[in-house]
């Protein structure tokens, strides 16, 4: 039979970060929860520090060990890859089946950010700025200032977190009747057509129908 113990402590440890915070957070509570001794975090991650780290790596990750890395066809224009990658990053965000103290950890971690946030953001954030970035420098040419590029990247992924971060009050806004309705799909089409509008590569989103799949100077 496969010990579980580890991942027991993770789950259990989340849940219990998320809600009371690391501070508050007891490894006797955490041991107790995940019916586990109170020496298996020390066998299993060597403190209470690490298993924090472990739990806020688990939250950010898991989406994507679970969801290859999307390879474009490279005959795929670059508006396509950027809507398949806006695509992609709501579908992991916005996965319902992953439990809620993913997100609670996560939001504790970004209002006081500790160790964990430089291993997520290496073992992540990075890798998928750096997808993003290659995007943007198709779209809008190798030579393309890399600040101004590094602003568009984050106002298309603030995007993408909005819906995230903000269901609670999305539903408030719009009631729940029609934020159901936002599929997908839907949502990547508005953050890609509204993004391309801001590059200048598409019509306004409400003006036309879905932007036609542009391809740049640099790659044409």
């Amino acid at each position: 039979m496969i010990d579980d113990t580890r991942q027991r402590l993770i789950d259990a440890a989340g849940a219990i970060f998320s809600e009371k915070g690391y501070e508050a957070a007891s490894v006797r509570d955490i041991c107790q929860q995940a019916s586990a001794n109170i020496a298996a975090v020390n066998y299993h991650f060597g403190d209470k520090k690490s298993l924090y780290v472990a739990a806020v790596r688990h939250a950010q990750s898991c989406a994507d060990s679970e969801n290859p890395e999307v390879v474009w066809p490279a005959e795929m224009p670059p508006a396509e890859r950027l809507r398949e990658f806006i695509r992609t990053m709501l579908e992991r965000k916005l996965d319902t089946s992953k439990p809620h103290w993913h997100l609670g950890i996560m939001l504790r971690e970004m209002a006081h950010p500790t160790e964990a946030c430089a291993a997520v953001v290496e073992d992540y954030v990075r890798p998928m700025a750096n997808g993003l970035r290659e995007i943007l420098r198709d779209l809008l040419g190798q030579d393309y200032p890399e600040d101004q590029g590094n602003l568009i990247g984050f106002s298309i992924v603030g995007q993408v977190l909005f819906y995230y971060i903000h269901q609670p009050i999305i539903r408030l806004l719009i009631g729940n009747e029609a934020y159901d309705k936002l599929t997908v799909q839907t949502l990547a089409d508005q953050i890609t057509n509204f993004s391309l509008a801001g590059m200048g590569l598409g019509p306004a989103p409400g003006h036309a129908a879905a932007a036609v799949p542009v391809q740049s100077e640099a790659t044409s």
